[in-house]
């Protein structure tokens, strides 16, 4: 399998988490969305959307990420990012979609370009446009993870839910977003930071960070 992604992209992240815990090899191919390489003609004649991830997987060119990563459930079942049981599935599913459609699109970078190109807008205006949708649906998801009395996961090991959320909260952090009244997402955070599946496919380890190509 190849990822044509970006360090810092939170698709190419949760994607990466995926293919970790589910213990599948890769090849980490990047893509520098600062230089617009996802509009290169070259890369749209495998991927039309101009967007990372792609994976390319058993002869065919994939993009994505959360068909990616329900692609990757159904192909290779072996440990599963979702739950046996159907109601767990809807709460897996509930929580993911909701950080997966609300807020990614809103953030990401072809929003962040507009606001700024074609509105004027400041880094610090803008900068409060993605803590205001932030909060928006962190607010929630935190609000049901209590009610649920979630401990360091959703259920009993990470799965889809920490697989979507981990990459918005590596954002989150960028942005000062400020998570001091979210005890049950942070601690569902740092459980996952502590494992090696989630280390190894952490922005700060990838070989397209410049940070660490420096190093």
């Amino acid at each position: 399998m190849k990822v044509h992604g970006y360090f810092r992209s939170s698709t190419s992240y949760r994607l990466r988490i995926a293919l970790e815990l589910k213990g599948l090899e890769y090849e980490n191919v990047p893509v520098n969305l600062l230089k617009s390489e996802q509009k290169d003609a070259s890369y749209t004649s495998h991927n039309p959307f101009g967007s990372v991830p792609l994976l390319q997987a058993d002869g065919r060119d994939r993009a994505q990420s959360m068909a990616q990563i329900e692609w990757l459930d159904e192909a290779y079942p072996d440990r599963p990012l979702l739950p046996a049981n159907i109601e767990d599935r809807f709460t897996a599913r509930e929580l993911t979609y909701a950080i997966a459609t609300e807020l990614h699109a809103p953030l990401n970078l072809p929003v962040l370009k507009y606001l700024r190109n074609e509105y004027g807008k400041s880094q610090d205006e803008i900068d409060i446009w993605y803590r205001h949708w932030l909060a928006r649906t962190l607010a929630p998801v935190e609000q049901r993870l209590s009610q649920l009395g979630t401990g360091d996961f959703l259920f009993d090991a990470p799965g889809l839910f920490e697989v979507v959320l981990l990459p918005q909260l590596y954002n989150a952090r960028r942005f000062a977003f400020d998570l001091g009244d979210s005890p049950h997402i942070t601690r569902i955070e740092a459980a996952c930071l502590a494992l090696p599946e989630f280390q190894r496919a952490h922005p700060d380890n990838q070989i397209d960070n410049p940070e660490r190509t420096a190093q």
